[in-house]
């Protein structure tokens, strides 16, 4: 995605102060940004290779975000356009979802057990993030932590996953125990660091407490449409008027349906290659996304 966006638009900075205080939207987000960073989202989120590092990254070689002018709204659009990949899954889980939905007033044991597993699961995240995020965009959300733990994933992809994947047996999801979704929330609580991927860490997760790999894909999918729901609600209530009177309506809802679709496209390719394959593919991608972004840095490009 680092390379993509360095081939479709070379970094121009924008006099985004002026334009701030002109009371106008500014400019660093156009039609063709909003397309590339759907793109980056949608294709991004659900692979266990982070889509808040590569929408950093992305960021930064666009020049979006970078004033003080600026920066709030990026951060919130980052988090924002996860909506796209959020209706991706509603679209291509309404089954499940419904199951859950049915469970909840008594009318689905299974569904209901998914549910429960959900909220529990979720419970971690939610305390971490609220007591830590002032702390987590301060110090992580910069290109340096982001490769560090690009690597870090990748190397934990290639050297502990099989260990993890390696009989493809274990539980389905109707299975999983309010133990064992407790332990999948605790451990997401690991994606809060940007670049670490909160689809790999929840994946690996359930493998380890004794998901089947197709259970621990689908109950990551489902974990991040209740997770992310959560922290785009937020951002939008906390930040949202910011981001639109700094980029307008009409380039942010751009990024969105891109995302969406995109997203859709990547969730569906994911569950199919991994019937197939195993997890190596990512782990070798961060790695050498990791590498194209120190020599970025290095060049000064971001």
């Amino acid at each position: 995605m680092a390379a993509l966006a360095v081939a479709v638009l070379v970094p121009t900075r924008v006099l985004a102060t002026t334009a701030a205080d002109a009371g106008q939207p500014i400019d660093e987000l156009t039609p063709a940004k909003a397309v590339l960073l759907g793109l980056v989202e949608g294709i991004t989120e659900f692979l266990p290779i982070s889509s808040t590092g590569h929408l950093l990254v992305a960021q930064r070689l666009m020049d979006i975000g970078t004033t003080e002018a600026t920066k709030a709204a990026a951060d919130a659009y980052a988090i924002s356009i996860q909506s796209g990949a959020i209706l991706a899954v509603l679209l291509l889980y309404w089954r499940r979802l419904w199951s859950m939905v049915r469970g909840l007033f008594g009318r689905d044991v299974a569904g209901r057990r998914v549910l429960i597993g959900l909220v529990l699961s979720v419970l971690p995240a939610v305390v971490v993030a609220l007591a830590f995020e002032d702390a987590i965009k301060d110090n992580l959300l910069e290109v340096g932590p982001v490769i560090g733990a690009w690597i870090v994933g990748g190397l934990v992809i290639l050297f502990v996953t099989p260990k993890l994947t390696g009989s493809r047996g274990g539980v389905p999801l109707e299975q999983l125990s309010a133990g064992q979704a407790i332990v999948i929330g605790v451990v997401q609580c690991l994606a809060l660091w940007p670049g670490t991927s909160r689809s790999l860490v929840t994946i690996l997760a359930a493998l380890a407490v004794g998901l089947s790999l197709a259970a621990a894909v689908e109950f990551s999918f489902l974990l991040g449409f209740v997770t992310l729901g959560g922290a785009t609600l937020f951002e939008m209530a906390t930040e949202g008027s910011t981001m639109v009177d700094t980029f307008g309506l009409l380039d942010p809802l751009i990024g969105l349906v891109v995302a969406f679709v995109s997203a859709a496209v990547a969730i569906k390719w994911m569950v199919g290659y991994l019937q197939r394959h195993s997890l190596a593919i990512f782990g070798w991608y961060r790695l050498a996304v990791a590498a194209l972004a120190l020599v970025l840095l290095a060049s000064g490009a971001l």
